[in-house]
């Protein structure tokens, strides 16, 4: 197993370093994102780095954007997988993605399958999802009718904020709106029927999009376990909650400490790192066809 903490590149100018990616401007206007093993929870990057986390997210999200070529372009430029950049240690191959830069989209593009997490929270209170009505009779990791389109705002300094379709065509127009859920739902229906047929369900995920050229791009990373909640089938059950492979085992810890979940995040004890990148691994494995050496 590799582990990176931090993707310092001498000689490259850092664009962004954000919760997990560091990225680099290259001297042609292009993007390097480097996927660090860094982990987040509640908002804070937390001090323990999971290992092979990066390498997970960037092979699954690379097999991704090939397969989903047909129903969206995306920022991967053809280069990908040609030489590094100088000062890009090798050994970051399987952690980086050559890109083009866009002009981002600030909006989260969720999508649900199943009501859990912040969805049943809305629904339990107030019978809704995302501001809509949903039947009458839902249970905790119930199957959605249909999958739901729940966009929300992004921010990059703390947690999303969830908004209605309504809200959405009113930041970005009627048009773009109905574009983005469109794309989001095929998106979801497609990497849905993968996963089912590898024994997983695709509980909820979120896309990021973009223009290049004038032309709506997936960008960023694409279903993996840090945008997506992955269950096994064989474990679902209605009305209970379910183990993910994701990050979820690293939530559940924080949540037995008293820690009031702001900067600096506590240590993680080597069975919480262990099984995290355990969960990680066997994603992308069981998803993707992904196996790390």
């Amino acid at each position: 197993m590799s582990v990176l903490s931090a993707a310092d590149i001498t000689g490259l100018e850092l664009y962004r370093r954000g919760k997990v990616r560091d990225t680099y401007r290259l001297a042609d206007g292009t993007l390097l994102m480097v996927a660090t093993d860094r982990i987040s929870a509640f908002d804070v990057v937390l001090p323990t780095p999971i290992p092979d986390k990066g390498r997970v997210l960037t092979q699954m999200s690379l097999r991704w954007f090939d397969s989903l070529r047909d129903i969206v372009p995306n920022h991967l430029l053809p280069d990908q997988g040609a030489a590094l950049p100088e000062g890009v240690p090798e050994e970051w191959r399987e952690r980086c993605m050559h890109v083009a830069q866009a002009d981002r989209i600030d909006i989260e593009c969720v999508v649900r399958g199943f009501i859990s997490g912040s969805g049943w929270k809305e629904y339990r209170t107030q019978g809704t999802l995302a501001g809509e009505d949903l039947p009458a009779g839902l249970k905790e990791s119930s199957r959605l009718p249909e999958p739901r389109f729940t966009p929300a705002m992004k921010n990059d300094d703390g947690h999303d904020e969830n908004i209605s379709r309504a809200r959405l065509r009113e930041l970005v127009g009627a048009e773009l709106a109905q574009r983005l859920e469109d794309v989001s739902l095929a998106i979801f229906k497609h990497a849905t029927e993968r996963c089912e047929a590898a024994g997983v369900y695709l509980a909820d995920t979120k896309f990021e999009f973009g223009f290049i050229d004038g032309t709506l791009t997936l960008i960023d990373e694409v279903l993996t376990p840090d945008s997506s909640r992955f269950w096994e089938i064989d474990e679902w059950r209605e009305g209970e909650a379910v183990v993910s492979f994701d990050k979820q085992f690293v939530r559940d810890y924080l949540e037995t400490l008293q820690w009031d979940k702001t900067a600096p995040g506590p240590e993680l004890p080597d069975d919480v790192v262990r099984g995290t990148t355990q969960r990680y691994r066997e994603a992308a494995e069981r998803i993707c066809g992904v196996r790390l050496s």
